[in-house]
Order: C-alpha cells, then structure tokens, then sequence
C-alpha cells in the first residue's frame, strides 16, 4: 500500500489557478523528485502536502488514512497540527530561528510538545523526556556530519551547514515523509554538493522523500521515480530513464536540456 496518495488537487489564488488536478503516490522508502519550470506548481503542491495551504478541491491520504477532503476543509487547529506531523519540510532559506543554537533549533518543536503533554499528565517526567531529545538531537546532529556546531549559532554557519541543520531538524520529529523545496537554490555551486550529499545518505536509508530541484544529475541519481509538472498538471510521471532518456514529451525534452546546459 502506498505511503502517500494524492487524488485530484486544486489550488487557486483568487483567478489564478495554480494546481489543476493533480493526482499521484508514494511508496514506503520511495524517492520522488518533481521537477518543473518556475510557476508550475511545485511549490504549492509542497505547501498544500504540509497544510501550509489550504487546497480547494481533492484529497490526501497518508497510510490509507485521510487527512484531507474538500468535502472537510475547516481543520481544527489541533488536527491541522497532527496532520502536519506526517510531513518535514526542508525550505529554500534554512528558516533556521537565528536567535537559538542549533543544538536548541533541533530540540525548540519537541521540547514544546513535551510541555504541553505534561500539562495534561502529571505524571510525565518533563527533564528525563528533555534529556532524550537532546540525545535525539546530537545523534541526528551526527547523522548529517554537525555534531561539533550543537553550540553554534545560524549566522556562525555556512549556508551549506545552515540546510543541513534544517534538515537535521525535520528529521526530528520523524516525519512520514520529508520534503524538500529547492534545498540547494539559496547555495554557492561549492556548497551544493554537501547537502546532496546528505540527501543521498538518507535515500539510501530508504527515507521517503518528496522533492523540488532543479539539479538534474541528482534527481536522475537519487530518484525511483519522477514527476514533470507543467502549468499546474503532470505532464509525465515514470522512471528517471523513461523521463531523461525515452520521453517523447517535447515540453520536457526542452526543459531538461535547459537546465542541463546550464
């Protein structure tokens, strides 16, 4: 069974439709990169998954479990935020809270969980619950080669750490499925290979990802399948040979080398 199902989504901003119906899965351990020209949909599609927004028709199951109808937009605030657990989202910019240590960035969600769980049960142990997330938080520090910088702060960072931490960070709350949005659009060229680096690691890991880029060796590397957007549509979805190598997709044709000429 699918991880992740997606049937019919639609997003709008005002007149202009962003999303016309799009509809696809994910396995468990799949990796999925969506590539697109600016303006497709990538991103919204993204945003729509992590209930960032709010789409206008279609719906979103995780493990065969619905969290999304059209037929039941109004989400509690409560179920907004279980739903948004199922997703990690890795932005452009690191959206990493500058005034925090990274140590602090990667514990600051599940330490705030853990408060507001012991307010309902007492008889939680609010220090010893805080003392495993911190070691949570040093061996995914590990994972992605940051251990040394748990005492940093974002700007002592490169921007290559800087998404790294970020990463480190989704990863903490064990999302379902990690999400990636350009992670190497707001890099230097010599930064980019560290953190592709780390997504490499975590494919081969077999965790699930969803991801936007424009680094077309890297989606044909990593990816088991991929999805071309265009206009707000799939325009194709299949291996990376079918869609680097045997598509007869004149629009995607183009777009690949494009960007693979650049």
């Amino acid at each position: 069974m699918s991880i992740l199902n997606v049937y019919d989504l639609k997003k709008s901003f005002g007149k202009t439709e962003v999303l016309k119906g799009i509809t696809f899965s994910v396995e468990q351990g799949e990796v999925i990169s969506i590539l697109g020209s600016s303006g497709s949909g990538k991103t919204t599609l993204l945003r729509c998954l992590n209930f960032l927004e709010t789409p206008n028709e279609g719906r979103i199951e995780v493990n065969g479990r619905e969290i999304f109808s059209a037929d039941n937009k109004e989400l509690p605030d409560r179920v907004l935020r279980e739903n948004r657990l199922n997703f990690g989202l890795v932005f452009q910019q690191f959206n990493l809270f500058p005034q925090y240590t990274v140590l602090e960035n990667l514990t600051l969600a599940a330490k705030l969980r853990v408060k507001e769980a012991a307010k309902k049960d007492k008889t939680l142990s609010k220090n010893q619950l805080f003392e495993s997330i911190d070691k949570q938080a040093l061996e995914t520090l590990e994972s992605v080669g940051l251990s040394e910088k748990k005492d940093f702060y974002p700007c002592q960072l490169s921007g290559g750490q800087q998404q790294r931490v970020a990463i480190a960070r989704a990863l903490m709350l064990s999302p379902q499925i990690l999400c990636f949005d350009e992670p190497t659009s707001a890099l230097d060229p010599e930064l980019t290979g560290e953190v592709l680096a780390v997504i490499k690691e975590l494919a081969q890991r077999k965790v699930t990802m969803i991801i936007v880029t424009h680094e077309m060796a890297f989606a044909r590397e990593v990816s088991d399948k991929i999805i071309f957007m265009d206009e707000g549509v799939v325009a194709a979805c299949g291996t990376p040979d079918e869609i680097f190598c045997n598509s007869s997709n004149e629009r995607i044709c183009k777009f690949i080398s494009a960007m693979s000429n650049k």
